[in-house]
């Protein structure tokens, strides 16, 4: 099997696994963080097992130009996520000292 059949079926594989498991959690932590509310336990193992997988994820959006487009939506989403969580800590830490 040639390395690009490979990244092919890496990229199909990652693009269900984003659709059908990843994309609705980071909504759903999306929401949520939006709303004020801090990350659970739970939810930092799941931004961690992300980061974790965005290194292969990177060398394949380099590799194949057509998915850069949604790799950085991707990358944007989970910025604004992270962004608000600690936002959302700074903010309650500060209450927690008053």
């Amino acid at each position: 099997m040639s390395s690009e059949s490979t990244d092919k079926g890496v990229i199909a594989v990652m693009m269900k696994r984003f659709e059908e498991r990843r994309l609705p959690r980071a909504l759903d932590i999306s929401k949520r963080v939006e709303n004020g509310e801090r990350l659970s336990e739970t939810d930092l193992a799941f931004l961690r097992r992300v980061l974790e997988d965005s290194h292969e994820v990177t060398r394949l959006a380099e590799k194949y130009p057509d998915y850069q487009k949604l790799y950085a939506q991707r990358a944007a989403l989970f910025a604004e996520i992270m962004q608000k969580a600690l936002e959302n800590e700074q903010k309650g830490a500060r209450q927690t000292m008053e």
